[in-house]
C-alpha cells in the first residue's frame, strides 16, 4: 500500500489482481447486474489509487479496505435508484391525484420487480457472511438444508439456525 501511495502502478496492478475478484463478487451480490457491479468496481480501485496515503494497516487488510469501499459505493447506487423511482411514483400519484389520465409505461411492472429484486440483494448484503452464504445456497440454489450444509461444512442445526436468523432480518429490513 505504501507503494500504491507513492504512485507505482505496478503496486497498483497487483492489487487489482489479487483483489478484484472478491470485490466484483460482492458488487455482483449487492447489485444484481454485472455491467454496475463492472462500473463500481472500477469506481472503487480507482478511489484506491486517489486514496492510497488515507489507508491504515493497523485498521484493516487491504482487502478489507477496498470490500468496505465497495459496499459503501454499491449501498450508494441503490439509494440512489431507490430514491429516484420514489421520485418517478410520486410524480405520477400527484398527477392522479391532480385528475390527469396517467398511463404506467410498458414495463412498469418489471420495474416494480426489479426494484423488489434490488431491495432484497441490498438487504443480503447487510446480513453477516454466513447467514447470506446459507440463505443465497438455499434459496437461490435451490438446496436442501443438509445440501447447504454440506456445502458450507457446518452442521445442519447451525445452517438452520443461520438461515433462520438471516430470514429474520431480511424481514425486518424489507418491512
Amino acid at each position: 500500500m505504501r507503494r500504491l501511495a507513492a504512485g507505482d502502478r505496478d503496486a497498483m496492478q497487483e492489487l487489482f489482481d489479487r483483489h478484484a475478484s472478491a470485490v466484483l463478487g460482492l458488487l455482483m451480490r449487492m447489485l444484481r447486474r454485472r455491467g454496475e457491479a463492472e462500473e463500481l468496481l472500477q469506481d472503487v480501485f480507482f478511489d484506491a489509487w486517489n486514496q492510497a496515503d488515507k489507508y491504515r494497516p493497523d485498521a484493516s487488510a487491504p482487502k478489507s479496505w477496498l470490500m468496505m469501499m465497495a459496499r459503501s459505493r454499491a449501498i450508494d447506487r441503490i439509494r440512489s435508484v431507490r430514491s429516484r423511482r420514489r421520485r418517478e411514483r410520486e410524480v405520477v400519484e400527484q398527477a392522479r391525484i391532480d385528475g390527469y389520465p396517467v398511463e404506467l409505461p410498458e414495463g412498469f411492472e418489471n420495474l416494480r420487480r426489479e426494484e423488489r429484486r434490488e431491495r432484497i440483494a441490498a438487504a443480503l448484503g447487510e446480513l453477516p457472511e454466513d447467514q447470506r452464504r446459507a440463505i443465497e445456497a438455499a434459496f437461490f440454489e435451490g438446496l436442501s438444508h443438509s445440501q447447504v450444509a454440506e456445502k458450507l461444512g457446518a452442521p445442519l442445526g447451525t445452517v438452520k439456525s443461520r438461515i433462520l436468523l438471516g430470514m429474520r432480518k431480511l424481514r425486518n429490513h424489507l418491512t
